[in-house]
């Protein structure tokens, strides 16, 4: 099969097509024949040695899927060859052909062809498991989603807004204008406005993608009883915490990260996406929902896609298809 493999750390010029064996299923797990795939942030910090693959996971980047079922391993129940699906992985998108623990092999999205939900999971999954699993959101309260452009920001805007609450964000240029498209009542550019004086003290529910660099400002924009959901540190790893910011409010703050979780087991990955599944596929459904796509180009423009996604200016998901 094709796949891009990563020869050496550094930049996009590291990602190179290569023929690689084909992977077989193992006892419940599911082959799957990828017609797509996407871009997220966390390959391009795997391409440059900052996010290893979980141990014994593949080394192809690529952290969802779409396409057939190829083959079923032993023991897999509740899916066909030939079913459409799409899948969180741990690894081993960037391919035409992926072996994923069936528990997380989902249905495509009602309303979701094969190609765009190769860019569904993995948004679905970090906001569900973030946003509402963890920091309950529900309707009335104010989520505050960093990052209102990326591929998880337009799932979290939506989400947000489908859930009742409502839904700030920041963003930049007329990106910032697209997002109030989606539901975002609240827009702040990150460029010329400081979101802890606008919402002072209203954040009920906070998704922060920057980390250290915006971590201060997150408190203050924090409500009582405020939660703040670390899940990106594009803006450093290591801040000083006022812990006399976070007793009056009763705040919290978690950092959840998504692909080194086991598959099993209460907070696993099956149990997320069978959650995913039951509700927020009716997001789509019913139109709450929709995907945001930026481009799509071929698997062998990995490196491209790998310099847009950096360059800036992206709103959404970048996918790459195989042709199959």
């Amino acid at each position: 099969m094709r796949a891009i493999s990563i020869t050496e750390y550094g930049g996009p010029d590291a990602l190179v097509l290569t023929e690689q064996p084909d992977p077989t299923p193992g006892a419940g797990e599911v082959l799957i024949d990828v017609a797509a795939t996407s871009v997220n942030r966390a390959d391009l910090l795997q391409r440059q040695g900052r996010y290893h693959a979980p141990p014994g996971t593949s080394e192809i980047p690529g952290l969802e899927c779409a396409g057939r079922v190829a083959e079923l391993g032993d023991g897999v129940t509740g899916l066909e060859v030939g079913d459409q699906v799409c899948a969180l992985l741990a690894g081993g998108g960037y391919a035409e052909r992926v072996a994923v623990p069936a528990g997380q092999v989902m249905p495509l999205p009602p309303r979701v062809d094969v190609v765009t939900a190769g860019g569904v999971p993995e948004v679905a999954c970090t906001v569900w498991s973030t946003v509402v699993r963890h920091a309950r959101l529900s309707a009335g309260e104010l989520l505050l989603v960093h990052g209102g452009s990326g591929g998880i920001g337009t799932h979290a805007i939506q989400v947000g807004r489908a859930l009742g609450a409502s839904v700030a964000t920041t963003a930049a240029g007329p990106r910032l204008a697209r997002c109030g498209e989606l539901g975002a009542q609240i827009l702040i550019d990150y460029r010329t406005q400081d979101f802890a004086d606008e919402l002072r003290g209203r954040a009920d529910v906070i998704l922060d993608n920057m980390g250290a660099k915006y971590l201060a400002r997150n408190l203050t924009a924090l409500a009582p009883d405020g939660r703040l959901v670390v899940i990106g540190l594009q803006g450093g790893t290591k801040a000083e915490i006022d812990l006399g910011a976070l007793l009056p409010k009763r705040a919290s703050i978690a950092a959840i990260g998504l692909r080194g979780r086991p598959v099993d087991g209460p907070h696993g990955k099956a149990a997320l996406c069978a959650d995913v599944v039951a509700r927020v596929w009716p997001m789509f459904g019913d139109g709450r929902v929709k995907p945001v796509v930026h481009a799509t180009l071929p698997l062998a423009q990995a490196a491209r896609a790998h310099r847009m996604l950096e360059e800036g200016g992206v709103f959404g998901k970048i996918l790459l298809t195989t042709g199959g």
